[in-house]
């Protein structure tokens, strides 16, 4: 499994900066190819338009993730340590057991395969 990295990608960079009203903005113009596998530790992503992302293998520990609606986006093997998840939504597919145990020890998110 890769480890995150730092991109240069203008999506993700504007994620980075926690530029979310850009980002709302031009997510739909630019490609988002490069927004896995990325580095979001400690970010504040409240407000994002999550819908038809993918944010496999990314790290999102002690991020703000309040109030986005992760359930169309793909979370497969992000790890959530000490993320503030107030009123998000996430996949069907992640159990709650799965969501606490990614926020208590920073296990990587595992869908159900049922």
């Amino acid at each position: 499994m890769d480890k995150p990295v730092i991109k240069q990608d203008p999506l993700y960079q504007l994620l980075r900066t926690e530029n979310i009203r850009e980002f709302n903005d031009q997510r739909d113009k630019l490609d988002t190819s490069e927004l896995k596998n990325g580095d979001y530790r400690g970010r504040d992503l409240r407000n994002m338009k999550a819908t038809d992302l993918d944010f496999s293998n990314s790290y999102f520990r002690n991020a703000d993730l309040s109030g986005i609606d992760f359930r169309s986006t793909n979370l497969e093997g992000a790890s959530l340590l000490d993320a503030k998840l107030s009123g998000t939504y996430f996949p069907a597919a992640l159990g709650a057991t799965e969501i606490r145990l990614s926020l208590e020890t920073g296990t990587r998110l595992r869908y159900r395969k049922d």
